[in-house]
């Protein structure tokens, strides 16, 4: 069996700790670990070949930065350059696998999921898995739990051996009513988005429902190329496939759709409220408190504080989440209405759509710890034996101060070693470079001052991270 893993999307409705540059799927919600290492450590250990791995180009590093650090395997990330949904990216796991000669059963799972009974999620791949190896295609239906409205909904058809029953009709999110309907039925289950079929058997519905999807796929890996950990495919060719869920493309057209069941505790992790209806760590008040949270009079709430202290009096059912640059405040029946906000960001152009204060990057990370009209300062971390590109800026210049550990900065044709308490500057037009050649985090301090500070004023000679336009 081969798992695929899906990693994309930007998850809104969880704003805003999820964003565009880091969705809620590498961030760690229900536990320890984030949403991706989890649905990679619950598989299971025996008969299991190393997942692949599909996400948006953006979030190559990032991926490949959680699995590792979790200790986790895998075979490949294929790198979409942009979304085209579930369909396509099924597709490209199942070509890359028979371009190679394979034809493995693949496990579908998407990388922001919770399932708290791992036995049970393993006994239904099992079933699953019987029903795979007849050529069917397999989806997983969850036992609901209420008549929800957020879900579409399978209802099962005829049993099959008492391994799963065949799909009768894939349902559409129902309105409050039908819900109730469908779990007083006990006919009708909630569509998880997890599939298992044999590669090949995929591929041949695919090629005969939605010709072009596999098509445009075809062409994409053809122009692929290989880089590090990461697979690119074209992206041209990719651009031209259709955007197209596998429920619409294939699922609910197909003859060979069946389910299996899954009683396991599982949620999708769609919103705040969700968060708080799966959180094992109620208070006697039934609230959920995370970080630093003082409540009085205050029942039914999720209250999630990354740095400050935050006090809430007198209010039930609410959502309170405190990140370093934005607070959201939301009534816990209207968390639906994120996305809107998310949508304004978007069309102003504001950094809080796309970035947290901290942002990630494969060498470490900056935090933006204040800005002015002319000045910004920021607070640089730089992993050992990590590199920044050869870059030069046309607008700003840079002045940076070491505060723990050594940089060897180059500045034009010369290098040198900057130590704790030291500082450089590095003035306009002047080609430069950081690295940490040490075997601690570098720490620095940046004070960028000029007429325009934005990340788009970075013109790169070379970087080790294949981030220059070809």
């Amino acid at each position: 069996m081969k798992p695929v893993v899906l990693a994309g999307g930007t998850g809104s409705r969880l704003w805003p700790k999820s964003r565009a540059a880091l969705p809620k799927q590498f961030l760690a919600l229900t536990s320890e670990h984030t949403m991706l290492q989890e649905t990679l450590l619950r598989l299971p250990k025996q008969d299991v070949e190393d997942a692949l791995l599909i996400c948006n180009e953006d979030h190559r590093f990032l991926a490949a930065e959680q699995l590792r650090t979790a200790d986790i395997t895998f075979d490949q990330i294929i790198l979409e350059p942009v979304g085209r949904n579930t369909a396509p990216a099924i597709a490209l796991a199942a070509l890359n696998e028979i371009k190679k000669g394979n034809d493995p059963i693949l496990l579908i799972l998407s990388a922001d999921h919770l399932i708290e009974d791992q036995a049970a999620f393993h006994e239904a791949i099992k079933k699953a898995t019987v029903l795979a190896q007849a050529d069917k295609l397999v989806t997983f239906g969850i036992n609901p739990t209420e008549a929800h409205i957020g879900y579409g909904y399978i209802e099962a058809g005829d049993a099959l051996d008492n391994e799963g029953f065949k799909v009768k009709k894939f349902v559409e999110k129902p309105d409050i009513e039908t819900a109730q309907i469908y779990l007083d039925g006990k006919k009708h289950f909630w569509n998880s988005g997890m599939f298992m079929f044999k590669a090949s058997v995929y591929l041949e519905e695919l090629r005969a429902l939605s010709p072009e999807i596999v098509n445009a796929c075809e062409k994409s890996l053809e122009n692929s190329q290989s880089d590090l950990d990461f697979l690119r495919v074209d992206e041209i060719s990719f651009s031209a496939c259709p955007d197209d869920s596998i429920d619409y493309a294939v699922m609910e057209k197909t003859e060979k759709a069946c389910m299996v069941t899954l009683d396991a505790g599982w949620n999708d992790v769609g919103s705040w409220t969700s968060l708080w209806e799966t959180a094992k760590n109620k208070d006697a008040n039934n609230n959920v408190v995370l970080g630093d949270v003082i409540l009085t009079g205050v029942n039914n709430s999720y209250v999630n504080s990354e740095q400050r202290l935050i006090a809430v009096i007198g209010l039930d059912d609410v959502i309170v989440v405190e990140t370093k640059d934005a607070i959201l405040v939301a009534a816990k029946d209207k968390v639906q209405n994120i996305k809107s906000v998310v949508n304004q960001l978007k069309q102003e152009k504001r950094p809080e759509f796309e970035f947290h204060r901290e942002v990630l990057r494969p060498w470490g990370c900056y935090d933006s710890i204040d800005t002015g009209e002319r000045y910004q300062v920021k607070r640089i971390t730089v992993k050992p034996g990590e590199k920044l590109s050869v870059q030069m800026h046309h607008h700003r210049a840079e002045h940076w101060i070491v505060v723990s550990g050594t940089a060897s900065v180059t500045i034009g044709e010369n290098t040198s070693l900057v130590a704790e308490n030291q500082s450089v500057y590095i003035p306009i037009g002047e080609v430069h470079a950081l690295e940490n050649p040490g075997k601690v985090l570098l720490e620095l301090i940046e004070v960028q001052s000029g007429s325009y500070l934005g990340e788009d004023d970075i013109v790169r000679f070379s970087d080790r991270y294949g981030r220059i336009p070809k």
